[in-house]
């Protein structure tokens, strides 16, 4: 849609529907109607920038040189504010998991809307919330597993942390290095990604393992059994001099996400696991972005390595772009809480019945297995890319997973000038991507479950095509 200049208005109001000196407010503390913005303003996509920047934090971030305003999507496509057509290889960060407007979800949300019931708190019985929770229940493989749903993946972190420090008496923590769990208060205190730590302060005492980013470890020059050893050797040392005993729990991801899509051995967590079995130390496995099979694999990333967690959290793709998340841990994990507690919005019944109807796609439609078949294509096209593109250093993941470490000429230092111009150039061709990496230097690759064989090779194409342009500009 092309941009409609905003029109003037009366003296004392702000451009844009802001509230000037003049402007009248209603009664609930909103801009009265003549000082809202227009619906042409709200589709102008530069006054829209304007707008955003004006009201906005600085740090919330946004991709590409002229963002996007994204109106309308059908399938594993979206459309922008002006009538521009995108695949969609990144799903609003892995969350539209099922692509967009699949009638399955859209029905039983309708349903649940027609019934007039938009929300009711966890004070009342639910029935689309217990049937999930019952399925996360069997899925999860957890013994006598319980579930509480949240609102997102930071605050599913975050429930999981509390409960396993009050479990354990001890606020003392396990995580790995290149890990991203959230952006709270104490989901960043064990958040081993200095771009995404924006406090030194927390309620944890977090002591940081090797983990799955190899490509700069300083343990990149062993082989995967090699490599394991040394970090388990590596976590008994931290044992014994970075920390007081009675660690609370290991919180770790099977893929790091923001991270880079980073995969480590098939044997470190398990290696961790039975290192912490005989200290009572509880194991959290952060499923946000691995889980409801993406990585092709397994149901849940972690089942890779053969460990059965105390908890697993989850969020993102369960409810197709509904806000959702949650823990599934042991029953007497999960019972340990002294105090009260409620949810206002976890597994609210919209969300519920969205998820319901996700899960049982995922589910009945063997999209696993498709992330399987089709993220072979995938990981396929782009390793024989980096074969002939210097600037590809490292193609990494599982499923439709797939992170791309884009580098200098010297085949390591880190280029996040590149990353940025990839992200540019898939854009121009109209693929959406995402990026990544402590060096933000990681183009991360994840489409939809729905993906289809037509638009895996499209987008692969794309893919290719945008990076051997930005590998060619830098020769």
């Amino acid at each position: 849609m092309p941009t409609t200049p905003t029109t003037a208005r009366p003296s004392g109001t702000a451009p844009s529907g802001r509230a000037g000196p003049g402007a009248s407010v209603t009664p609930d503390g909103l801009l009265a109607p003549d000082d809202r913005p227009s619906p042409d303003d709200r589709l102008a996509p530069d006054d829209l920038l304007a707008r955003h920047r004006a009201v906005a934090p600085a740090w919330q971030r946004l991709l590409y040189a002229e963002p996007l305003e994204l109106v309308s999507g059908s399938g594993n496509r979206v459309t922008d504010s002006r009538g521009r057509t995108y695949l969609d290889f990144f799903g609003g960060i892995l969350t539209n998991m099922v692509g967009y407007d699949l009638p399955a979800v859209r029905e039983a949300v309708e349903r649940q809307l027609a019934r007039g019931v938009v929300h009711t708190s966890t004070l009342y019985l639910q029935r689309a919330q217990v049937e999930l929770a019952e399925k996360i229940a069997r899925l999860s493989q957890i013994p006598d597993a319980k579930v509480f749903f949240t609102t997102s993946g930071t605050e599913a972190n975050e429930a999981a942390l509390l409960l396993a420090t009050a479990h354990r008496r001890s606020n003392q923590v396990l995580a790995l290095r290149g890990s991203y769990h959230g952006r709270s208060f104490a989901t960043v205190g064990v958040t081993g990604n200095r771009s995404w730590s924006s406090s030194s302060l927390s309620p944890l005492q977090t002591t940081y393992l090797q983990g799955g980013y190899r490509f700069r470890s300083s343990f990149r020059h062993l082989d995967d059994d090699a490599y394991v050893d040394a970090c388990v050797a590596d976590l008994r040392e931290l044992l014994d001099v970075a920390t007081a005993g009675d660690v609370a729990c290991l919180i770790a991801e099977p893929v790091q996400g923001v991270g880079g899509f980073a995969v480590p051995p098939p044997r470190l967590l398990a290696a961790y696991a039975e290192e912490l079995a005989g200290t009572g130390t509880l194991v959290i496995s952060d499923e946000v972005q691995t889980g409801w099979g993406r990585t092709g694999e397994t149901f849940f990333g972690v089942e890779a390595s053969g460990v059965v967690p105390d908890m697993i959290t989850f969020a993102k793709g369960l409810a197709g772009g509904h806000a959702i998340g949650g823990v599934v841990a042991r029953g007497d994990v999960m019972d340990g809480l002294a105090g009260r507690g409620i949810s206002t919005f976890g597994g609210g019944p919209l969300a519920a019945v969205a998820a319901n109807a996700v899960l049982d796609h995922v589910l009945d439609q063997d999209l696993q297995g498709n992330a399987r078949r089709l993220g072979a294509v995938l990981h396929d096209g782009l390793h024989r890319a980096a074969e002939r593109l210097p600037v590809l250093g490292e193609v990494r993941g599982k499923g439709l997973m797939v992170g791309l470490e884009l580098v200098g000429a010297d085949g390591y230092a880190p280029d996040p000038d590149a990353a940025a111009a990839v992200l540019e150039a898939t854009r121009e061709r109209g693929l959406l991507v995402g990026g990544g990496g402590l060096h933000g230097n990681v183009v991360r690759v994840a489409p939809p479950l729905t993906l289809t064989a037509a638009e895996a090779d499209e987008g692969l194409a794309l893919l290719v095509d945008a990076l051997e342009e930005v590998d060619a500009a830098r020769r």
